[in-house]
């Protein structure tokens, strides 16, 4: 969902007395588990598992309309949404557990945590089920569509889901009751999903800004203006966040000093960033409207090599320890070497995919515009 309008505000300075710092989640991803749709809570859209090197299709499953949803996977469940408003848990060969109708089209990814699957449509309704049967634990209203998906983060034993709405709110939710704990009103349509690390939530939207809000109390600690609007999601490391605008900009904000440190931009094409990036080691991997991927410094800015995937990419990229799994507009799949760019492996599916794959050991699963479910791995 693109923004319709842009707003422009103006920042409020508030200095961080401790300062970010890389720390372990308080759940860890498992090679088996792509709970969240870019892997992990800080949305660094990076697997621990290894790539199958030649995938081939284990099989296919078809939903009722079109899939904007990306799938996530953990206990041996994969979870997404569909335009028909169904929830879809299907079990790891493809056959269909249980469906849930949400009553409207569900464009936003899932979340699967502690047995529970959480999921927001564009009635603006957030969804608590149960993973197992797919019964309705509760149900939470926003005043707008969900278009992101939701993150979570865990303060003693208090469990909280965060979720941002074209109401402009992120809200933070019991994840155990549905009740609210807080709502941090933005000043335009919240499009991506908040990335959660040290306690703030990060995300940008249709005002421009990068926002970093505590997630204990919802109070802003600071907003940095980055572009006229963000599409997508941020992507954080260490004391840094990466997040590429709707104007063809990517940035990264020191989160420390809540200052901008670089921008790139390939000044010959100036389109889009949808997607949200990766982040692996000293490297920052995203797509573009332009049909391109790049790999960027991520101390610099500096690109280090640029691919041509022949259509607009808008599903996030996924990186491993050595490898890029790309998916494109024209339903082309590539595996690509991080350290160069080159291409591994391609396989066109032939229809759009706007949706992030779910990853997990030996399987990556793959939602299309068609509605078609394909999961690729390696036939025994």
């Amino acid at each position: 969902m693109i923004c319709r309008k842009k707003k422009y505000c103006i920042s409020i300075l508030f200095l961080l007395v401790t300062g970010f710092i890389a720390f372990r989640p308080a759940f860890s991803q498992k090679e088996s588990c792509w709970n969240v749709f870019r892997g992990d809570q800080a949305l660094t859209g990076t697997t621990l598992s290894e790539f199958p090197l030649k995938p081939e299709i284990l099989w296919t499953f078809k939903v009722e309309d079109e899939i904007k949803s990306s799938p996530v996977s953990c206990s041996n469940k994969i979870i997404l949404g569909s335009g028909d408003g169904y929830v879809y848990c299907l079990d790891l060969a493809g056959k269909l557990i249980w469906k849930f109708n949400s009553t409207n089209t569900i464009e936003a990814p899932a979340l699967i945590l502690e047995a529970n699957v959480y999921v927001g449509n564009l009635d603006g309704s957030l969804f608590s089920l149960d993973l197992n049967t797919g019964r309705k634990n509760w149900e939470y209203k926003t005043e707008n569509q969900i278009s992101g998906s939701p993150n979570y983060w865990k303060t003693g034993d208090k469990l909280y889901i965060l979720v941002g709405s074209y109401d402009y709110n992120l809200h933070c939710v019991d994840a155990h009751s549905g009740e609210n704990k807080w709502k941090y009103e933005s000043d335009n349509f919240i499009n991506g999903a908040p990335a959660c690390q040290s306690g703030i939530a990060v995300f940008g939207g249709c005002d421009g800004f990068l926002h970093l809000v505590d997630i204990n109390t919802g109070n802003l600690k600071k907003k940095v203006e980055v572009a006229t609007y963000v599409a997508g999601s941020a992507s954080l490391s260490g004391t840094y966040a990466f997040v590429g605008d709707y104007d063809g900009r990517f940035t990264c904000v020191d989160l420390n000093d809540q200052k901008i440190k670089w921008q790139w931009q390939d000044e010959t094409t100036n389109l889009p960033f949808i997607c949200s990036p990766s982040v692996l080691k000293d490297k920052i991997i995203t797509g573009n409207d332009n049909k391109y991927v790049y790999c960027l410094d991520k101390a610099t800015g500096k690109m280090i090599w640029k691919f041509n995937t022949g259509s607009r990419v808008e599903a996030s990229t996924i990186v491993s320890h050595n490898n890029v799994l790309i998916a494109n507009m024209r339903g082309d799949l590539f595996i690509l070497d991080v350290n160069d760019g080159k291409k591994l492996w391609s396989y066109e599916i032939g229809t759009p995919v706007s949706a992030t794959p779910a990853v997990m050991k030996d399987r990556i699963v793959v939602a299309a515009s068609d509605g078609t479910v394909y999961c690729f791995g390696t036939k025994k």
